[in-house]
């Protein structure tokens, strides 16, 4: 990684008691694979890619306009890719998620920060190179959110590390 830029996404954080229910339940479904480690389980809004530091002011300016509610995430559908990846996700992604994603993909777009074209696809990252789904597995993981934030993906001898650089509350609900 070049020391003048950085490998950025905008990313929702599991909240570390949900990220060691999540773990425990994955372990105890005994598959095959590279598990992702606790404390980088998070659900991805927008994958920036490598990022020119001084983008960072941007960045943060930009995330801080995007304005959406408090929802709560029902992870209830376990998946895999074609790549191996296992995941847990939403069978109904919430509208407030799908806003919270799309806005921050306008921003940037408007902003002139080049994105993939590839639709968002609400997942929580589980295991590596897994080469099956289990037979009867059944998650069911309740996740309030209330922020999120900008991380910087970082590689060590012992693997990736995420680490958080900002983070932006959502919205409080507004009582009817």
């Amino acid at each position: 990684m070049k020391d003048d830029s950085l490998r950025l996404f905008f990313a929702l954080r599991c909240p570390p008691r949900l990220a060691e229910a999540i773990t425990t339940w994955r372990d105890d479904l005994h598959l095959p694979g590279r598990p992702v480690a606790t404390a980088n389980l998070h659900l991805t809004l927008v994958f920036l890619g490598q990022q020119p530091l001084t983008q960072l002011p941007t960045l943060l300016s930009l995330a801080a306009s995007v304005q959406v509610p408090v929802f709560d995430l029902h992870l209830d559908h376990l998946g895999r890719f074609n790549n191996g990846l296992l995941y847990l996700a939403p069978s109904r992604p919430p509208e407030a998620l799908q806003g919270l994603a799309q806005g921050l993909r306008d921003a940037l777009q408007e902003a002139g920060i080049r994105l993939d074209d590839r639709p968002f696809r609400a997942h929580l990252s589980l295991l590596r190179r897994c080469p099956r789904l289990p037979d009867d597995a059944t998650p069911s993981f309740d996740w309030p959110v209330s922020h999120f934030g900008l991380f910087a993906s970082e590689q060590s001898a012992h693997g990736s590390h995420y680490r958080q650089l900002q983070h932006w509350p959502l919205r409080p609900n507004e009582a009817p």
